[in-house]
């Protein structure tokens, strides 16, 4: 005897998430500080409305088009305006923040170990190309790597950036 999936509605779907509108979560972060392709931050941006992050970026001109068009949802998101990346990571750190980078690194841990967030947690992206600059992995407090098996040496940046951000918010 098979069970047939019930597909809960809208909605139900609604009734059980937050009541109200936030202007910070606070408790995640990502920081895609050094992007390269716009495409990357509207998918974070998705993904931080999903698992009740705020995203930080960058002031380049380009980045306001990049999070409207990612934006499918329509409504505000929770979005941080970084002028000087190093300088945040560096406050955020120094006000207790969990500083971890999404990087290839000795110490880095396997996203399966990758425990729960639970305090205040930044996630650092990199570049796509160079990964995160030599001068901010001092202010990480540790690494998260994502294993591969295949021949590709990492993810697209919003799709590592996603998977991390559903671990650290203890949904995955």
């Amino acid at each position: 005897m098979t069970t047939a999936i019930r597909v809960r509605t809208p909605k139900e779907i609604r009734s059980n998430r937050r009541s109200r509108r936030h202007r910070c979560w606070g408790h995640l972060v990502a920081a895609p500080l050094w992007p390269m392709h716009g495409v990357n931050l509207g998918t974070l941006l998705r993904t931080c409305d999903a698992v009740g992050a705020c995203l930080a970026v960058p002031p380049f001109g380009w980045v306001d088009e990049a999070l409207a068009r990612g934006n499918t949802l329509r409504q505000p998101a929770c979005v941080h305006r970084v002028s000087n990346p190093l300088r945040w990571l560096a406050e955020e750190r120094a006000g207790g923040s969990r500083i971890l980078g999404v990087e290839l690194a000795d110490e880095a841990v396997r996203l399966a170990d990758l425990p729960s967030a639970r305090k205040r947690t930044v996630m650092v992206l990199g570049h796509e190309s160079t990964g995160i600059p030599p001068e901010a992995l001092d202010l990480l407090d540790g690494a998260v790597e994502i294993p591969m098996v295949g021949t590709g040496m990492s993810l697209n940046v919003a799709v590592a950036g996603s998977l991390v951000l559903y671990k650290l918010a203890g949904l995955i």
